[in-house]
């Protein structure tokens, strides 16, 4: 288990850690793509719920 933990340390050191400023953008990305697509899908489920409703 020792030798375990160990190697996850030393595997951790070989990561390449984003920057603050990169995480802070990228967040930044997937905040406003989520934004944007739920517009878009409220904006569909209103056009065919009116379309449905005229239809029934």
């Amino acid at each position: 288990m020792f030798n375990y933990f160990k190697e996850v340390r030393a595997e951790m050191r070989h990561v390449s850690w984003p920057t603050r400023r990169m995480v802070v953008a990228y967040t930044a990305v997937v905040i406003g793509v989520s934004l944007a697509t739920a517009a878009y899908l409220g904006l569909l489920d209103y056009v065919f719920a009116n379309i449905i409703k005229t239809i029934i």
